[in-house]
């Protein structure tokens, strides 16, 4: 399983729209977290570990109504 968090800027009043669609539709999204500063999202997604991080973005997260930008970080586990 890898795990990826997705920082999303929405567009202006949609933040809130978004975080629902995101939990309700993409069922890869385990989390949605409101932050301040240049994104108004944080998502964690839990993905297969064959899945495509890329597609998945692209395709799944990126095109849901109201998603002006993303920032997506790739993670590991370091510590045991």
């Amino acid at each position: 399983m890898q795990t990826i968090f997705i920082q999303v800027k929405c567009d202006l009043g949609k933040a809130y729209a978004v975080a629902d669609q995101a939990v309700l539709e993409v069922e890869e999204v385990s989390e949605v977290y409101s932050t301040s500063g240049q994104y108004d999202l944080l998502m964690k997604c839990y993905l297969p570990d064959a899945a495509d991080i890329g597609h998945f973005v692209t395709e799944r997260v990126q095109t849901l109504p109201g998603i002006k930008d993303t920032f997506t970080l790739i993670t590991f586990k370091a510590f045991g």
